[in-house]
């Protein structure tokens, strides 16, 4: 006497969990071009904020001395040790907390989210950007932004570290804070330029 034993349920595999993170994230990477207004007014927001502190009170805190930040080609180390000095302690302390512990924090990420939605955006005005998939416009995005992002922070680090310890000032890690500064704007311009060159190129031809 034989038993007919039941089918075995056809088992379909388990999607493995970083796939559909990865989905998820190019998703919401796609759908940002449809919140760049209002990215770029958040940013320009941030960013005016953050010039206000620097001109109405770091200088004065400084001496009228220009924030590391805001030399866009660097600076030497005796000219980096000169702003700390006229900075001193409390002066130091305060940049540190009202700039890089706060607008500062939050601006990289910002600008590169604002920057990421408009080389899509501006980018999806070509016919030959546009068939792409979306993986890959994603990918081209991340890959003009991302670097970047990550000089931003490295070179916040680096400058926060002055700021939080003075004994760690020396040519080194001035020249290496001078550096980041200069490798940081470089790598802005980047996906500033091609968001020009896509804006200009996805213009329609007027009519006459």
């Amino acid at each position: 006497m034989t038993s007919r034993l039941p089918a075995k349920a056809r088992t379909i595999p388990a999607e493995p969990e970083q796939y559909g993170l990865g989905r998820s994230l190019i998703a919401t990477i796609l759908r940002l071009p449809r919140h760049a207004a209002a990215l770029c007014f958040m940013s320009a927001a941030v960013f005016i904020a953050m010039t206000v502190l620097e001109f109405l009170y770091f200088r004065q805190l400084s001496g009228g001395l220009p924030s590391l930040d805001m030399r866009y080609f660097g600076f030497t180390p005796d000219e980096g040790m000169a702003w700390l000095t006229a900075l001193g302690r409390r002066g130091g302390e305060i940049i540190l907390v009202w700039h890089y512990l706060t607008f500062d924090l939050l601006f990289p990420a910002l600008l590169s989210l604002t920057l990421v939605s408009l080389i899509l955006a501006t980018g999806r005005r070509l016919k030959t950007f546009r068939t792409l998939p979306g993986q890959v416009q994603s990918i081209v995005a991340l890959v003009l932004v991302l670097p970047y992002t990550l000089a931003d922070y490295a070179q916040n680090i680096a400058v926060a570290r002055l700021l939080s310890d003075f004994l760690s000032a020396n040519p080194d890690s001035l020249s290496l804070a001078s550096v980041l500064i200069v490798t940081k704007f470089a790598l802005l311009a980047i996906p500033l330029v091609v968001i020009a060159i896509l804006a200009l190129v996805g213009q329609k031809p007027r009519q006459g």
